[in-house]
């Protein structure tokens, strides 16, 4: 498998909800990203790992039964008003990342508004080509952005997801998430997929780490872990 550069979330690593569900292969499982997934180079599964062709561990995968938490659905018109107020807009943490990046007129231009009680919603177009790990990726930056705060960008670090259906193209979908759990530096999210007609589509779990502030960094320049 390789990842193209279409498919970035930061500038020189792929978006991670979209590499999970391309390392996952339309399995049911939870992924864990070992490192940044690199563009444009070949990666193997092999066993529950996806691999570098150099050997080096880039992800871990586990096999999940489901995921007991959905976001509430909102109604596409609620989904376009959250999304006016979409934080990435005056703070561009990522504008360039394939799902929420303003900058992307080719990206799935989801931008997650938050409503008073800490949630997001973004309505979502989908396009002509969409696939799974689409839907993956479309599940993650909703969750990132219930975390995500002005000067405090988070990155994903394990994500899981439950696909009933693909939505059909040019469809007028809501992805909504919500930030459940904090600790640390790590963070607890849930995104859920909403088509044209309410019907669930697809839900996902994720867990974000902090990106360290300078005065979280020990001298040398290291990160300190995220904790348990």
């Amino acid at each position: 498998m390789i990842i193209d550069a279409r498919f970035n979330g930061p500038p020189a690593s792929a978006n991670g909800g979209y590499a999970a569900g391309v390392i996952a292969a339309g399995e049911r499982c939870e992924v864990t990203l070992r490192r940044p997934v690199p563009l444009g180079t070949p990666l193997a599964r092999v066993g529950g790992t996806a691999r570098a062709a150099d050997g080096a561990l880039v992800a871990e995968v586990a096999p999940i039964v489901g995921i007991d938490v959905t976001v509430p659905p909102v109604s596409y018109q609620q989904a376009v008003a959250a999304a006016a107020g979409f934080t990435g807009f005056t703070v561009p943490m990522f504008p360039t990342c394939f799902v929420c990046g303003p900058e992307r007129a080719d990206g799935l231009r989801i931008f997650p508004g938050r409503w008073a009680d800490g949630t997001t919603a973004a309505p979502w177009t989908v396009p002509d080509d969409v696939t799974t790990p689409m839907v993956w990726a479309a599940l993650d930056c909703p969750g990132g952005w219930s975390v995500i705060a002005e000067g405090r960008p988070y990155l994903l670090g394990r994500i899981a997801a439950v696909v009933h259906d693909l939505p059909t193209p040019g469809g007028r979908c809501v992805v909504r998430g919500a930030l459940a759990e904090t600790r640390g530096r790590k963070a607890l999210t849930y995104s859920t997929l909403y088509g044209p007609d309410g019907a669930e589509l697809a839900r996902a779990r994720a867990t974000w780490i902090a990106v360290p502030r300078s005065d979280e960094r020990p001298a040398g320049g290291q990160a300190r872990t995220a904790g348990p």
